[in-house]
């Protein structure tokens, strides 16, 4: 069965590639460009991994992690991308339960090997 990944990502060209190789490594990829539309996907569907970029309009990666841990006391996996990627970001995310962190510019295959391995499937 195929893993289902949000994508929470406001930079078209860098979702539209990210989704790409997602899909052609297999996995099924729904797109989100901000907070609001976080909220209301995850109100009606349930991924197995949200990929998320830390800057977004209405809804921060920060607050996207408080919101998933803390309101809907889920542990979802997480993984935060950004191009503010200095330390006090990077331990935010860890500190409210991102699994891991990746500094923009996002290399493909880095994430694809990160997403395997939150999900526990060993990379093809």
């Amino acid at each position: 069965m195929q893993k289902r990944l949000l994508l929470a990502e406001d930079d078209e060209l860098l979702s539209s590639l990210l989704k790409f190789r997602l899909q052609k490594s297999g996995y099924t990829v729904d797109v989100v460009v901000n907070g609001k539309e976080v909220k209301e996907y995850l109100t009606n569907n349930t991924p197995d991994l949200i990929v998320s970029d830390i800057m977004m309009p209405y809804m921060s990666g920060i607050e996207l992690i408080d919101y998933v841990r803390n309101t809907l006391n889920s542990m979802l996996p997480i993984i935060i991308i950004s191009s503010a990627g200095n330390e006090e970001n990077v331990l935010n995310a860890f500190e409210m339960g991102a699994n891991d962190f990746l500094s923009k510019p996002v290399s493909p295959p880095e994430l694809l090997i990160r997403v395997a391995r939150v999900l526990k499937r060993i990379p093809v």
